[in-house]
C-alpha cells in the first residue's frame, strides 16, 4: 500500500502506472534524481494538490 510517506521513486517501483496520475497533478520530471527522492506528501505539497486525493487514485490502480 502507498502511503503519503512513500517516495516517489519507490511508488514508480511499486505501480509504474502511477506515472500518469502523478503528471497530472504537475510532476513532469519524474526521472529527476531529487524527485523521485522525495515523499509523495512533499510532492503534492510543492505543487499544491490535495495528497489524500492522489493517494486515493494511486492506490486504487
Amino acid at each position: 500500500m502507498i502511503t503519503k510517506e512513500t517516495n516517489i521513486g519507490e511508488i514508480l517501483e511499486i505501480k509504474p502506472e502511477a506515472a500518469e496520475v502523478l503528471m497530472e497533478m504537475g510532476m513532469h520530471c519524474l526521472g529527476c534524481p531529487a524527485s523521485r527522492a522525495e515523499s509523495l506528501e512533499d510532492a503534492c505539497a510543492v505543487h499544491d494538490v490535495d495528497v489524500d486525493e492522489i493517494l486515493d487514485k494511486i492506490n486504487a490502480l
